[in-house]
């Protein structure tokens, strides 16, 4: 739809293997989403894979990572509002709740309240150790068979060191979780739904 607002499409390549997904999920009903950006993605979720009755949280501080610029921010998340409020005009039997939070303090709230996810989008923070913190404290909330997608598996940018990037925080995360989940897709993105 050309009347959503974006200045860039690192998601692209991400919707054919998602589209692979749909059929295997818990439920078509609950979705989380840490770091959303101008939320080209969390539209996506909503058209592709949600049903009515459904719900998206999109958890973002919109101040960037290290990897981006203070111009590289500059309304964006004035467009993510823009996105939102077309997609729910178009939708409005689905919901989406925007936090503007630290992952932390949002995925805190979360297990507090014993919420549950059928499907969860790691894409915030790129250093290693916020990547693991994420993972491990949104592991609690995703459902049985439910899946988790690690974005920027393969982000290798020039001048980033190993702790800069998601990659061994991913591995790290998947070795220690090896007995509670399958790896299901490994490209750009990695993919995997967990076994209980």
């Amino acid at each position: 739809m050309s009347d959503y607002q974006y200045t860039t499409n690192w998601f692209k390549w991400a919707p054919q293997v998602w589209e692979q997904l749909v059929p295997h999920l818990p439920a078509r009903k609950n979705f989380l989403e840490i770091g959303s950006f101008e939320g080209r993605s969390a539209v996506w979720t909503i058209e592709n894979m949600m049903e009515d009755g459904g719900e998206i949280v999109c958890i973002d501080t919109w101040e960037g990572g290290s990897e981006h610029t203070p111009e590289d921010m500059l309304g964006t998340e004035d467009r993510f509002h823009q996105n939102i409020t077309l997609i729910r005009n178009r939708f409005p039997n689905r919901a989406v709740v925007s936090l503007k939070s630290t992952s932390v303090e949002a995925l805190g709230a979360a297990i507090a309240h014993k919420k549950q996810f059928d499907f969860i989008y790691i894409d915030g923070s790129h250093l290693s150790k916020d990547v693991l913190t994420d993972a491990c404290m949104s592991w609690p909330l995703l459902k049985d068979k439910g899946f988790m997608v690690f974005d920027d598996y393969m982000w290798r940018p020039p001048g980033f060191t190993l702790l800069q990037r998601p990659k061994i925080a991913i591995d790290t995360f998947i070795n220690m979780f090896e007995d509670e989940l399958i790896v299901t897709h490994i490209g750009y993105q990695l993919i995997v739904r967990k076994e209980l």
